[in-house]
């Protein structure tokens, strides 16, 4: 018998005989299915994929998404009307000012101040007389400025007025000056110390740009050095003077003022090369129609490229309404009025200052301060009967 023969003869035979491990065979079967299943869905996921990539392939491009612009993290400032009014009652929510009126606890000789938030000069409504100044610490405690008396400023006819200004305090809230006759008192708030520098003059304004100190009488300002007392006078009228920013550090002055329909924005800059001096009058046309200011009064402020300053405007058909102006710094239109209305007392709204949050601090009588924000239109009461003079850390 051949070898091939022999071979198909005992396949033949062993056909119906079982193994002699059933178990094991099983699992063999088993394992050989489930990979020959794993191969088969192995396929015809290739398959789908290769499907659908082809199909995604050949599909036209949706449209990218629109990019949404970056915008700021703080919220959009709504746009408030330009002519504006308080509300028939005011809200006072609080504010660390509210104690000004607190009584005295303390002298600046015995605990100067870190930084003063305000100085303030109270004068009885009923007799006008002036009470001693105070100063209001970042603290809250209010103490008595005893280590100095400034007397009542005077002009050349003899007219006479507290000696606290509205821009005594300079920005940082670390110094003070008064002016007097003759001279001008710097009192640094921190060390309790005192200094005089002589000027000639009826002195009664002061105001701060930075580390610089303007003095001024009715008819000459003068820049006065802080360390060495020299002075050098400035062209530009004491009365219209703006305090600027006090984050920039500029050698150019800003005047608002004039006569009514005549109202007008300077700028004046005096350095080595000359003095350079331009201006041009207000322009109300982003008011509505029949609004506009007719004077202004008290000290200007500035802050970026906007400056504020009280006056009496007109609304509509009505004049002589109490008020404020915001202007643009740059061309001189003005953007916003604040109208406070007819029947107070004559300047009863001299502004006092910006905040940080851009927010304006006034005078409102009777006797009180308020906060408005002109961008939003926001009027806030800050303090109750206030009565006298007061300088407050802003600029």
């Amino acid at each position: 018998m051949k070898e091939e023969d022999l071979a198909r003869l005992l396949a033949v035979a062993t056909e119906d005989i079982r193994p002699t491990h059933p178990a094991s065979a099983g699992w063999e079967r088993a394992r050989r299915t489930r990979r020959n299943r794993r191969a088969a869905g192995a396929a015809a996921v290739a398959v789908v994929l290769l499907t659908g990539g082809t199909a995604v392939a050949l599909r036209p491009a949706d449209r990218p998404s629109p990019i949404t612009p970056a915008t700021p993290t703080a919220s959009p400032v709504p746009s408030a009307a330009p002519v504006q009014r308080p509300p028939e009652q005011l809200t006072y929510p609080g504010d660390p000012l509210a104690r000004l009126g607190d009584p005295v606890s303390a002298s600046l000789s015995a605990r100067p101040v870190r930084q003063a938030l305000a100085l303030y000069q109270p004068v009885d409504p009923g007799t006008g007389v002036e009470g001693r100044i105070r100063v209001l610490g970042d603290d809250g405690l209010v103490r008595d400025l005893d280590v100095v008396t400034p007397a009542k400023t005077r002009d050349a006819d003899g007219n006479a007025a507290v000696p606290l200004k509205s821009s005594s305090l300079s920005p940082d809230g670390r110094t003070a000056a008064f002016a007097q006759t003759d001279e001008v008192i710097v009192v640094d708030l921190t060390t309790a110390t005192v200094r005089h520098y002589p000027l000639k003059g009826y002195l009664e304004h002061v105001l701060w740009s930075g580390d610089r100190l303007f003095v001024g009488d009715n008819d000459t300002t003068y820049e006065v050095d802080r360390g060495t007392g020299a002075a050098r006078e400035v062209s530009v009228s004491p009365w219209d003077v703006i305090s600027p920013d006090p984050s920039v550090r500029t050698d150019t002055v800003l005047t608002l003022g004039g006569a009514p329909e005549s109202l007008t924005l300077g700028r004046y800059t005096q350095s080595a090369a000359g003095t350079d001096r331009s201006s041009w009058p207000l322009d109300f046309r982003a008011l509505p129609s029949g609004n506009r200011v007719d004077e202004f009064y008290g000290r200007g402020w500035q802050r970026g490229d906007q400056v504020a300053r009280a006056g009496w405007l007109t609304t509509g058909s009505m004049s002589g309404l109490e008020g404020v102006a915001v202007l643009n710094a740059e061309t001189g239109v003005v953007t916003r009025l604040l109208d406070l209305g007819r029947d107070r007392w004559k300047a009863c709204c001299e502004v006092l200052g910006w905040d940080r949050d851009g927010a304006l601090l006034l005078r409102h009588d009777p006797g009180g301060l308020l906060r408005w924000q002109p961008s939003t239109g926001a009027v806030t009461g800050v303090v109750r009967d206030l009565h006298g003079e007061v300088s407050l850390a802003a600029g």
